[in-house]
């Protein structure tokens, strides 16, 4: 007679065996060692954008799995990705973004540390900002630039936050001013914003511009400003 006892402890063994072979098979996958870094730009500067709001996408042909890298654009403009070595396509998304769309992909060969900047064109870009606090409030003055006409102006917003990540998700208060509060947008463009008391005790904060055209959901942004 066969000892049932043997037999399971024995395919229990088989089993733990197998995955654990497997399991060494799967840690001792190659992992991607090189880096692409790059940063979205107008005019050979760096568009500013909301944390994480904007993302790129990455297709590399000749795999049998065909997926897309999502590449998140940090509010400085600029990105980064760990990958293989090997040709890539990047996609500007459509509708994400304070640009015009463009579907057209970027060929990009990666081999070891590669960098690319990504070309795109903005409805408006900011200009001259500065900011500064005076009292119990914090007065910014810009000007803002048309660069494509297909879109009108929807408003001009100063945000206030604790850290330099401030946009319209992270502040901790802000003051907007309409298209037609702003009127002739080629003259300078003051905000008023009171300073709220959660800021009020800080040694220093944050400021950032944000200019938002009618019908895109992403604004494009100063960089941070520190206030002190």
């Amino acid at each position: 007679m066969y000892d049932m006892n043997k037999i399971v402890s024995s395919s229990f063994i088989a089993m733990a065996l197998g995955m654990l072979i497997t399991g060494c098979k799967k840690d001792n996958y190659e992992k991607p060692t090189s880096i692409l870094s790059g940063k979205v730009i107008y005019n050979k500067e760096a568009v500013g954008v909301r944390s994480n709001g904007v993302q790129l996408e990455l297709w590399q042909h000749g795999f049998q799995l065909f997926t897309k890298i999502p590449v998140y654009v940090a509010q400085d403009g600029t990105f980064s990705a760990s990958l293989f070595d090997g040709n890539y396509k990047l996609v500007r998304l459509p509708g994400n973004g304070p640009w015009v769309n463009n579907t057209d992909s970027i060929d990009i060969t990666v081999n070891g540390g590669t960098t690319v900047e990504v070309p795109v064109q903005p409805y408006f870009i900011i200009k001259n900002a500065t900011a500064g606090k005076s009292g119990t409030k914090v007065t910014a003055t810009f000007s803002i630039e048309r660069v494509n006409a297909s879109q009108p102006l929807e408003s001009a917003t100063l945000y206030l936050g604790k850290t330099n990540i401030v946009d319209a998700v992270n502040n901790l208060k802000a003051a907007s001013l309409s298209a037609g509060a702003i009127g002739d947008i080629t003259a300078p463009v003051t905000i008023n914003v009171d300073i709220p008391a959660t800021l009020s005790g800080e040694p220093f904060f944050f400021a950032r511009i944000g200019v938002k055209t009618a019908g895109v959901g992403e604004l494009i942004y100063t960089q941070p400003i520190k206030i002190e």
